[in-house]
């Protein structure tokens, strides 16, 4: 019973996971960068939340609404503003500007918030529901099945859908996607965008799931996210899900079993396991570099 609660946990860990592993892999896959700033992204969706819902007595689901709005608008104007400028510059003159963006966010919080951990309400409404004698909360339902619809959804969207079909032509080659008429601009912006979306549900989930809040809060799953895009294979939608929730039963039944301490450290070793094994990531793809 131990072991299927703690798999159960481990699986909705993963799925948060899988929720902001996303949004990386969507922003490499088509912008082929690292959004290092997306973590706080959760955070700031987070803290609208809680601005909204805890402390304006908003309805949760409005509450989450308006933090995927803030979000999506937040995750354009970084794009816009910090990112489009170095469209052409080296890759580590983005990283660097990935890492400034995220510590104004959280130095932005600090000012806003201070330092001090908030207690966060759960938004979801899903009451626990109890199978033989293990009972799995509604925050654990309603996270497993958020990630599992928004993966199908956004895997139909970027195969199915005019926008989708742009995306994918960008992550192959923006010179000819904007030679045969494709905003590559307006494309990548919509990139951001979406993954902006994802992280303001995911910190939204993640809070209700773990209810502390700080400026703090995404900075660590955000790291563990971008694990699990790596480790899932990154800038394959699928990739990014199994990479979530192998991630999150890994760390959950290491701080089961072995020690809590050293779950992260069993995380990191897993993902260099694997990559020398298969560098790609388990579900990524060998790129062929035309020269």
């Amino acid at each position: 019973m131990k072991f299927l609660s703690q798999l159960i946990s481990g699986i909705s860990l993963g799925s948060i996971y899988a929720l902001i592993a996303l949004g990386y892999t969507m922003v490499y896959g088509i912008a082929k960068m690292l959004n290092f700033a997306h973590g706080d992204v959760i955070m700031v969706g987070a803290f609208v939340v809680y601005t909204a819902c805890v402390k304006g007595g908003m309805n949760p689901v409005l509450g989450v609404l308006l933090a995927i709005v803030f979000c999506t608008v937040l995750g354009v104007c970084i794009e816009r503003l910090a990112y489009k400028p170095l469209r052409q510059a080296a890759s580590l003159a983005v990283l660097i500007t990935a890492i400034g963006v995220s510590y104004l966010l959280q130095n932005l919080a600090l000012l806003i918030f201070k330092s001090d951990t908030k207690q966060f309400s759960s938004v979801v409404m899903i009451k626990p529901v109890t199978v033989a004698g293990l009972t799995v909360s509604g925050e654990i339902i309603a996270t497993i099945i958020v990630s599992v619809v928004i993966m199908v959804a956004l895997t139909l969207f970027v195969n199915k859908t005019k926008p989708g079909k742009a995306m994918r032509a960008v992550s192959e080659d923006k010179g000819a996607a904007q030679l045969m008429g494709i905003n590559v601009n307006g494309i990548i912006s919509l990139t951001f965008a979406i993954g902006s979306a994802l992280a303001a549900i995911a910190g939204a989930l993640m809070c209700s799931t773990y209810p502390a809040l700080s400026p703090y809060t995404g900075a660590m799953p955000g790291i563990k996210a971008f694990v699990a895009a790596v480790f899932g294979g990154i800038g394959s939608i699928p990739g990014a899900m199994v990479g979530g929730v192998l991630l999150g039963v890994i760390e959950n039944l290491s701080k089961g079993y072995i020690s809590s301490q050293l779950s992260d450290a069993i995380v990191f070793a897993v993902l260099i396991l694997v990559l020398l094994i298969k560098p790609t990531g388990i579900m990524g793809k060998k790129m062929t570099e035309k020269v």
